[in-house]
């Protein structure tokens, strides 16, 4: 097959971006310089063949291009990741890790977790001092928080087993946006800005492209050379050049020079792996979703169970009964997951009494409708990050594509490669550094998540697919840290449950309970009306900025595409 022509790509955005009434530039200036345009016009789309959604008008574009250049909907999804990794460093990444979940065009579910892993000299007492107390942000910022990165291992599988170009022209667009640079927007500005001093600090000595003598402003371009040449190495050498080429040489030094304690061993030690899908039926629709360590898939089928007695759909959108509703099997799911779920290599997770019917009738006993309950009063019931980015892909055959990935928190460690241009995650503080302390997302330590060598973390990303005959009907996932399930969760309902359309599903306030700490987060535009009826119930509700930015693709009764980016960001949708 013909490698596709860069010229051409660069051609096909920049044409595009011509209908989006960019600014005029001149000869001299960057071609990609016409990428400038109104984000918000790209939100949302209906098609007939193929639809991509992601954290990046950019990426997205990227995704559509390759579809229509006959790539199929992983080989989109692995181009979207790739771009991710240029176009929105805040999340996107090559230096991360993350779930996808696919069905195929014959309605086959299949899984690839590319989830970080603790370096092989890790321990569970690595962050507290010699009293035992919690070291502050030590598994949050610097060398010393990075877990083994899986994305590129990820995608290279995803491509060796179900992808049809060559996966030098998925990478190719990622290249060029990283070489020739992009216009960022007002909040990407925001974020570099914000971070300026912390990057500062964990790069000292090196000079990196997210920092600048004047402040960073909506307009300016972001050229990264040195992810540039990374992405050419990995290209032309395959994965191999980040676990055992040059790349990976550079990952060591850098951890050499923060005290950090990856290894060229770890990183050649690292695989990814295919699991089974976690599926289960949910009324009319059969959920494909992550398995462990994914808490999401188990938590989505314990809280589906347990409201499927319900009748949401009379109780109303957003009504305060069916909050009330959603809002306790939440209570409930969460306290099991911090007992119980972990990494399924190195725990046995008791998977099938936590959905057994009389388990999860049980976990409802002593739920009264219309009435707030108490996180004090219930436990675990057995007797035994937000920067994350997620992308859905339907192509023209069917095949659908769920990828959620992540560096954890915004920017991940704030680790940049020297050499490489690129952020190291802070994964480690997803595994429990202590017994009974919270994560960064507030979510309790448990032995089950200990901090073990070679383990993966337990994870919140959710990506999931939402069948109907065997046929594609909801493509769903969003980053939020512990957000993340209860948004997916509310999306599938949405749509399900209250008849919503992608847009509405996706855009419409969220809120969220997490069983610790006891309180109903709302996002600030959340109706008034209703917040005030739950705080008579007995509620306390906390107002909180955006939850998510949820990505979904839902096949309309007439087979057409309806392709929602979220508001909350620069999101964008592409399609055909």
């Amino acid at each position: 097959m013909k490698r596709l022509n860069l010229a051409v790509i660069l051609l096909v955005l920049t044409s595009f971006m011509a209908c989006q009434q960019a600014p005029k530039t001149t000869s001299d200036s960057n071609p990609l310089d016409t990428l400038a345009f109104d984000y918000s016009s790209m939100r949302t789309l209906t098609v007939d063949s193929a639809a991509v959604v992601s954290a990046h008008p950019l990426a997205s574009e990227v995704g559509k291009y390759i579809l229509k250049k006959g790539g199929n909907a992983i080989d989109a999804s692995i181009a979207v990741q790739y771009a991710l990794a240029v176009v929105y460093p805040g999340a996107g990444n090559i230096g991360g890790g993350g779930f996808m979940v696919l069905t195929d065009s014959t309605g086959q579910s299949h899984t690839i977790d590319f989830r970080e892993t603790a370096p092989s000299s890790a321990d569970r007492d690595m962050y507290l001092d010699q009293e035992g107390n919690v070291i502050e942000n030590a598994s949050w910022m610097g060398h010393l928080a990075v877990g083994v990165p899986g994305t590129v291992a990820g995608t290279y599988l995803a491509h060796e087993k179900y992808g049809k170009l060559p996966m030098a022209d998925l990478i190719a667009p990622a290249i060029q946006l990283a070489k020739k640079g992009f216009v960022i927007t007002e909040s990407e500005a925001k974020g570099l800005n914000h971070n300026h001093d912390s990057f500062v600090k964990q790069n000292k000595g090196s000079t990196i492209a997210f920092v600048k003598d004047q402040p960073w402003k909506k307009g300016d371009t972001l050229i990264q050379p040195e992810l540039a040449n990374t992405l050419e190495r990995i290209a032309k050498n395959g994965a191999e050049e980040f676990y055992q080429g040059q790349t990976a040489e550079l990952i060591v030094k850098e951890m050499q020079k923060g005290k950090g304690i990856i290894t060229m061993e770890d990183l050649k030690n690292y695989k990814p792996v295919e699991r089974k899908a976690r599926e289960f039926d949910y009324k009319t629709g059969h959920v494909v979703t992550m398995d462990l360590p994914s808490s999401g898939g188990l938590m989505i089928q314990m809280m589906l169970k347990m409201l499927e007695p319900y009748d949401l759909k009379a109780m109303g959108f957003h009504s305060p009964e069916a909050i009330n509703h959603v809002v306790e099997v939440e209570r409930r799911a969460y306290a099991d997951r911090t007992d119980y779920m972990g990494d399924p290599d190195f725990v046995d997770v008791p998977t099938q009494k936590l959905l057994d019917d009389d388990y999860l009738k049980s976990r409802m006993k002593d739920f009264v409708p219309g009435k707030a309950g108490e996180s004090s009063k219930i436990k675990p019931g057995l007797k035994e990050s937000e920067e994350t980015t997620h992308l859905s892909v339907l192509d023209k055959d069917g095949n659908a594509v769920a990828v959620t990935t992540t560096l954890n928190g915004g920017y991940g460690s704030h680790v940049v490669v020297e050499g490489a241009g690129f952020f190291l995650n802070n994964e480690m503080d997803d595994f429990s550094v202590k017994p009974g302390f919270p994560n960064a997302y507030g979510l309790l330590g448990t032995e089950a998540n200990k901090i073990e060598p070679n383990k993966r973390m337990l994870s919140s990303m959710t990506p999931t697919i939402v069948l109907k005959d065997k046929k594609p009907y909801i493509v769903v996932g969003t980053p939020g840290g512990s957000t993340i399930i209860t948004s997916v969760l509310q999306s599938i309902l949405n749509v399900m449950e209250f008849g919503l359309t992608a847009q509405e599903a996706v855009n419409k306030p969220k809120f969220h309970h997490q069983w610790q700490p006891d309180t109903i987060m709302v996002e600030d535009d959340f109706p008034k009306e209703v917040v005030e009826k739950l705080e008579e119930m007995g509620y306390k509700i906390e107002y909180r900025g955006k939850i998510g930015r949820t990505e979904m693709i839902l096949v309309q009764e007439d087979g057409k595409l309806n392709a929602a980016a979220d508001r909350r960001g620069d999101d964008g949708a592409a399609g055909y």
